[in-house]
Protein backbone atom coordinates (compact mmCIF):
# COMPACT_ATOMS: atom_id res chain seq x y z
CA UNK A 1 0.00 0.00 0.00
CA UNK A 2 2.82 2.43 0.81
CA UNK A 3 4.38 1.83 -2.62
CA UNK A 4 1.09 2.71 -4.34
CA UNK A 5 0.88 5.99 -2.40
CA UNK A 6 4.47 6.87 -3.35
CA UNK A 7 3.77 6.06 -7.02
CA UNK A 8 0.57 8.15 -6.99
CA UNK A 9 2.40 11.09 -5.35
CA UNK A 10 5.25 10.85 -7.89
CA UNK A 11 2.78 10.71 -10.81
CA UNK A 12 0.85 13.72 -9.46
CA UNK A 13 4.10 15.68 -8.96
CA UNK A 14 5.28 14.80 -12.50
CA UNK A 15 1.90 15.81 -14.00
CA UNK A 16 1.93 19.10 -12.07
CA UNK A 17 5.53 19.82 -13.18
CA UNK A 18 4.67 19.02 -16.82
CA UNK A 19 1.56 21.25 -16.69
CA UNK A 20 3.56 24.10 -15.10
CA UNK A 21 6.30 23.77 -17.76
CA UNK A 22 3.69 23.79 -20.56
CA UNK A 23 1.96 26.87 -19.08
CA UNK A 24 5.31 28.70 -18.71
CA UNK A 25 6.31 27.85 -22.29
CA UNK A 26 2.92 29.03 -23.64
CA UNK A 27 3.15 32.30 -21.64
CA UNK A 28 6.71 32.94 -22.88
CA UNK A 29 5.72 32.24 -26.51
CA UNK A 30 2.68 34.55 -26.24
CA UNK A 31 4.84 37.32 -24.73
CA UNK A 32 7.43 36.95 -27.51
CA UNK A 33 4.68 37.14 -30.16
CA UNK A 34 3.22 40.25 -28.51
CA UNK A 35 6.65 41.93 -28.39
CA UNK A 36 7.31 41.09 -32.06
CA UNK A 37 3.90 42.49 -33.08
CA UNK A 38 4.54 45.70 -31.11
CA UNK A 39 7.99 46.13 -32.69
CA UNK A 40 6.59 45.59 -36.20
CA UNK A 41 3.77 48.10 -35.61
CA UNK A 42 6.22 50.70 -34.26
CA UNK A 43 8.58 50.22 -37.24
CA UNK A 44 5.69 50.56 -39.72
CA UNK A 45 4.43 53.72 -37.99
CA UNK A 46 7.92 55.26 -38.01
CA UNK A 47 8.40 54.44 -41.71
CA UNK A 48 5.00 55.96 -42.59
CA UNK A 49 5.71 59.11 -40.54
CA UNK A 50 9.12 59.59 -42.22
CA UNK A 51 7.59 59.07 -45.68
CA UNK A 52 4.79 61.58 -44.99
CA UNK A 53 7.36 64.10 -43.70
CA UNK A 54 9.36 63.80 -46.91
CA UNK A 55 6.22 64.30 -49.04
CA UNK A 56 5.30 67.42 -47.02
CA UNK A 57 8.83 68.80 -47.47
CA UNK A 58 8.65 68.20 -51.25
CA UNK A 59 5.25 69.94 -51.41
CA UNK A 60 6.64 72.90 -49.46
CA UNK A 61 9.65 73.18 -51.76
CA UNK A 62 7.31 73.20 -54.78
CA UNK A 63 5.19 75.90 -53.09
CA UNK A 64 8.28 78.00 -52.43
CA UNK A 65 9.40 77.65 -56.07
CA UNK A 66 5.95 78.85 -57.17
CA UNK A 67 6.12 81.82 -54.77
CA UNK A 68 9.59 82.77 -56.06
CA UNK A 69 8.33 82.57 -59.66
CA UNK A 70 5.34 84.80 -58.84
CA UNK A 71 7.55 87.34 -57.04
CA UNK A 72 10.01 87.47 -59.95
CA UNK A 73 7.13 87.89 -62.43
CA UNK A 74 5.71 90.67 -60.28
CA UNK A 75 9.11 92.39 -60.26
CA UNK A 76 9.25 92.22 -64.06
CA UNK A 77 5.83 93.90 -64.27
CA UNK A 78 6.90 96.55 -61.74
CA UNK A 79 10.08 97.17 -63.72
CA UNK A 80 8.13 97.57 -66.99
CA UNK A 81 5.64 100.00 -65.40
CA UNK A 82 8.34 102.07 -63.71
CA UNK A 83 10.47 102.10 -66.87
CA UNK A 84 7.47 103.31 -68.93
CA UNK A 85 6.82 106.10 -66.42
CA UNK A 86 10.49 107.05 -66.51
CA UNK A 87 10.43 107.22 -70.32
CA UNK A 88 7.69 109.89 -70.05
CA UNK A 89 10.19 112.23 -68.43
CA UNK A 90 12.25 112.87 -71.56
CA UNK A 91 14.87 115.09 -69.91
CA UNK A 92 15.94 112.55 -67.28
CA UNK A 93 15.07 109.25 -68.99
CA UNK A 94 18.58 107.77 -68.86
CA UNK A 95 19.17 108.64 -65.20
CA UNK A 96 15.76 107.34 -64.09
CA UNK A 97 16.05 104.09 -66.07
CA UNK A 98 19.48 103.39 -64.58
CA UNK A 99 18.14 104.14 -61.09
CA UNK A 100 15.10 101.95 -61.72
CA UNK A 101 17.24 99.04 -62.89
CA UNK A 102 19.55 99.32 -59.88
CA UNK A 103 16.70 99.64 -57.38
CA UNK A 104 14.63 96.83 -58.91
CA UNK A 105 17.66 94.54 -59.00
CA UNK A 106 18.38 95.39 -55.36
CA UNK A 107 14.75 94.68 -54.42
CA UNK A 108 14.82 91.37 -56.31
CA UNK A 109 18.08 90.35 -54.60
CA UNK A 110 16.69 91.27 -51.17
CA UNK A 111 13.44 89.40 -51.86
CA UNK A 112 15.22 86.29 -53.12
CA UNK A 113 17.50 86.29 -50.05
CA UNK A 114 14.49 86.73 -47.75
CA UNK A 115 12.59 83.95 -49.54
CA UNK A 116 15.59 81.57 -49.43
CA UNK A 117 16.04 82.19 -45.70
CA UNK A 118 12.32 81.70 -45.13
CA UNK A 119 12.42 78.49 -47.21
CA UNK A 120 15.16 76.97 -45.07
CA UNK A 121 13.39 78.03 -41.86
CA UNK A 122 10.07 76.68 -43.14
CA UNK A 123 11.55 73.33 -44.19
CA UNK A 124 13.05 72.89 -40.71
CA UNK A 125 9.94 74.14 -38.89
CA UNK A 126 7.47 72.04 -40.92
CA UNK A 127 8.60 68.87 -39.19
CA UNK A 128 7.29 70.21 -35.88
CA UNK A 129 4.54 72.72 -36.83
CA UNK A 130 1.28 72.58 -38.80
CA UNK A 131 1.15 73.57 -42.46
CA UNK A 132 -1.01 76.60 -41.53
CA UNK A 133 2.03 78.28 -40.02
CA UNK A 134 3.86 77.86 -43.35
CA UNK A 135 1.03 79.65 -45.17
CA UNK A 136 1.17 82.52 -42.65
CA UNK A 137 4.95 82.83 -43.15
CA UNK A 138 4.54 82.98 -46.95
CA UNK A 139 1.83 85.65 -46.61
CA UNK A 140 4.09 87.68 -44.30
CA UNK A 141 6.96 87.43 -46.82
CA UNK A 142 4.69 88.64 -49.65
CA UNK A 143 3.40 91.54 -47.49
CA UNK A 144 6.97 92.55 -46.56
CA UNK A 145 7.92 92.35 -50.23
CA UNK A 146 4.99 94.61 -51.21
CA UNK A 147 5.97 97.11 -48.51
CA UNK A 148 9.50 97.13 -49.97
CA UNK A 149 8.04 97.81 -53.43
CA UNK A 150 6.04 100.78 -52.09
CA UNK A 151 9.14 102.18 -50.35
CA UNK A 152 11.20 101.77 -53.53
CA UNK A 153 8.46 103.38 -55.65
CA UNK A 154 8.24 106.38 -53.30
CA UNK A 155 12.04 106.67 -53.38
CA UNK A 156 12.03 106.62 -57.18
CA UNK A 157 9.38 109.34 -57.33
CA UNK A 158 11.43 111.50 -54.94
CA UNK A 159 14.60 110.92 -56.99
CA UNK A 160 12.77 111.72 -60.24
CA UNK A 161 11.30 114.94 -58.79
CA UNK A 162 14.71 116.02 -57.47
CA UNK A 163 16.35 115.30 -60.84
CA UNK A 164 13.64 117.23 -62.73
CA UNK A 165 13.94 120.20 -60.32
CA UNK A 166 17.74 120.19 -60.62
CA UNK A 167 17.58 120.03 -64.42
CA UNK A 168 14.94 122.79 -64.46
CA UNK A 169 17.03 125.00 -62.15
CA UNK A 170 20.14 124.38 -64.26
CA UNK A 171 18.20 125.23 -67.43
CA UNK A 172 16.80 128.42 -65.84
CA UNK A 173 20.21 129.48 -64.52
CA UNK A 174 21.84 128.62 -67.83
CA UNK A 175 19.27 130.60 -69.83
Amino acid sequence: MGVVVVVVVVVVVVVVVVVVVIVVVVVVVVEVVIVVVIVVVVVVVVVVVVAVKEVVIIVLIVMVVIVVAVVVLEEVVVFVVVAAAAAAVVVVVVVVVVLVVIVVLLVVVVEVVVIVVVVFVVVEVVVFVEVGVVIVVVVVVVVIEDILIVVVAVGLVVVAVVVVVVVFVLLVLGA
